[in-house]
């Protein structure tokens, strides 16, 4: 059963959208602020977080609770200004929601953002991916990876032996042109090669990266 964390302060929300998800076959765990959520989030497969909290602003804590785990924010807010949305997707978040909305809008985009996992597990010669947990492990040791490392290293392997443009990645990684600069690119591509030396990525100078496929 998949396992949804929805961290919102409004009671009446949190309790209807709450039993509204449990009624649709899901595993829901309610928080109305941030305690306890280290324990929650590790066991959560995607997380609904309000993003004004009792505490403050939760975009400043959601790159923190990404490192903990990776795993599909959608983000919830009255604020509707888009440089705000723009706010939550650079933290980490993978969709923003305005209220008010409906259950079944919500619904929608849950099964959308858990509908990309697909197939389980992804091998890279001694590379496992985990998608349904957003773990990799490479030599029989999990590594750390951040949030768009790992959207980096899914759409490599997903694809390999083809060459993406430096422009693509940041399309089809990042969703939208928050950086001026493809260096964004570059960086990631050098700290997945420091954190998974197995990875035989090619360089195109002037173009962009090709993972080179395995032969395993």
């Amino acid at each position: 059963m998949t396992r949804i964390l929805l961290i919102e302060d409004d009671q009446l929300l949190g309790e209807g959208f709450s039993q509204y998800l449990t009624e649709e076959g899901f595993d829901c765990q309610w928080l109305s602020d941030c305690n306890k959520i280290k324990k929650h989030w590790m066991q959560a497969d995607l997380v609904i977080l309000d993003r004004q909290l009792p505490e403050g602003d939760s975009l400043i804590w959601l790159p923190n609770w990404l490192m903990m785990k990776a795993i599909p924010v959608i983000v919830l807010t009255a604020k509707v200004e888009i440089d705000q949305r723009i706010e939550g997707l650079r933290a980490g978040a993978k969709d923003y929601v305005v209220k008010p909305f409906s259950h079944q809008e919500l619904l929608a985009r849950i099964h959308a953002q858990l509908r990309p996992l697909g197939e389980s597990k992804l091998c890279y010669q001694n590379l496992q991916i985990d998608l349904s947990k957003r773990v990799v492990i490479s030599d029989g040791k999990q590594v750390t990876l951040k949030p768009k490392e790992f959207q980096l290293l899914l759409l490599l392997v997903q694809n390999q032996g083809r060459v993406f443009h430096r422009d693509e990645i940041l399309s089809k990684v990042w969703g939208f042109q928050a950086f001026p600069s493809t260096r964004t690119v570059d960086n990631h591509i050098l700290h997945l090669r420091q954190k998974l030396p197995v990875l035989h990525i090619e360089t195109l100078r002037g173009v962009g990266y090709r993972l080179i496929k395995t032969s395993l």
